[in-house]
């Protein structure tokens, strides 16, 4: 996992909050925004994993459950950049998705966003800068079969970043998505061993012919990489991108 920094950026005197930052994307993000010396909250459900990223950044970990509002609702507002991480997916054709299955996944993924851009925005306002970073996926710019849940809640997250982005022009504050594809992290290590044990084929050809079979580069994406976007999206170079929906895809939506 590459975390070679290429992008110059400077966030002493920030605090940045990264969702679902004890593992896979988010890890490496708060890695990245502390290493630009920002003051780094590493918000996960999972208390143990929050602590271990936070002691090993110098950040502050904080254990929430993003689908219950309170714990949502009493995380800190006094924030400069929000990455808006974590997520969950789960995978059912319509009639046999859970209906309580696809509610959690949009408290998580839709809900927890909104709540937190409505707590930090006014202490961006004021300060008159803020950057609003959104994880999107390849899937909030399209569909695939059987991720009704995942695909909804992306693609709504797309239009929650826009508006952020349309409220937050001339006050110094911008919101952007980052599209990645199938980015090498933990979850998708799993989904690939599922899928080879599944399909009772090798983890190489489950990765080329069933993962990136609509890629035009066949390769996974390095967490680093999708990193070094949301850092730029930070710097003064970024300042008039905003409302935009970035692809990391190998091709993918080129199709």
């Amino acid at each position: 996992m590459s975390t070679t920094s290429v992008v110059d950026l400077d966030l002493s005197g920030r605090t940045a909050m990264v969702t679902g930052a004890a593992s896979g994307i988010g890890r490496v993000c708060a890695q990245r925004l502390a290493a630009a010396g920002a003051d780094v909250l590493v918000v996960d459900v999972d208390e143990a994993a929050a602590r271990d990223t936070a002691e090993a950044l110098g950040g502050r970990a904080v254990a929430a459950d993003l689908a219950d509002p309170d714990a949502v609702e009493a995380l800190d507002a006094a924030v400069d950049v929000l990455v808006n991480n974590a997520g969950l997916q789960f995978v059912a054709p319509l009639p046999e998705f859970p209906p309580e299955r696809f509610t959690y996944l949009q408290r998580v993924m839709v809900e927890a966003p909104f709540r937190l851009a409505r707590r930090v925005l006014p202490h961006m306002y004021e300060r008159g800068w803020g950057r609003i970073v959104n994880i999107s996926s390849v899937h909030g710019l399209i569909a695939s079969p059987y991720k009704s849940a995942y695909v909804t809640a992306k693609h709504a997250l797309e239009g929650l970043s826009k508006t952020i982005a349309l409220e937050g022009a001339g006050r110094g504050v911008t919101s952007n998505c980052v599209n990645p594809a199938f980015v090498r992290t933990p979850l998708v290590d799993k989904q690939i061993a599922d899928q080879a044990a599944a399909h009772g084929i090798p983890e190489a050809e489950v990765i080329e012919k069933i993962m990136l079979e609509r890629t035009a580069i066949k390769k996974l994406i390095d967490p680093g990489d999708v990193v070094e976007l949301v850092a730029y999206l930070c710097t003064p170079a970024a300042d008039l991108i905003t409302g935009a929906s970035i692809a990391l895809d190998g091709g993918w939506t080129a199709h």
